[in-house]
């Protein structure tokens, strides 16, 4: 297993944020790694994600939710062609401060064949997209 692990502080509740994360259709409008997300925030549901990272190659994704708890957690788990091949698990976590603000946790844990041959990029240009989205979460939340 292979994971990508960031972190960012916000100025904002955690309300706020989760409200944010939770609205997929205004994704195009802010968000610079994750495009676009369609489907229901709901436990087994389907998603249809595309992400492209600045600069680099766009992926059309099709996870399902693994995990909802509103105001703290939301996970997806995907696979590229079939389990094993390449897998990730996709997690956005909440934790607030005492002070109002709130960390953002932004994390995806990589299993399957393919992964130490994917990693090099995965490190480069999937830590960017994921700071790059927390960069502009953050703007977003202090600001509107």
């Amino acid at each position: 297993m292979s994971e990508l692990n960031t972190r960012i502080e916000i100025n904002a509740s955690a309300e706020r944020i989760w409200q944010i994360l939770m609205e997929f259709e205004r994704y195009g409008e802010w968000n610079p790694f994750v495009r676009s997300i369609a489907g229901e925030s709901v436990v087994g549901s389907s998603l249809s994600i595309f992400i492209k990272p600045e600069g680099g190659r766009g992926m059309n994704l099709s996870p399902k939710v693994v995990a909802v708890e509103p105001g703290r957690k939301f996970a997806w788990k995907g696979s590229l062609l079939f389990p094993g091949i390449f897998d990730g698990t996709h997690e956005f976590h909440i934790e607030p401060n005492d002070d109002g603000s709130s960390n953002f946790i932004h994390r995806e844990e990589f299993t399957g064949i393919t992964v130490p041959l994917l990693w090099p990029m995965l490190e480069k240009d999937t830590r960017k997209g994921f700071e790059d989205m927390n960069e502009a979460l953050k703007k977003l939340a202090e600001t509107e």
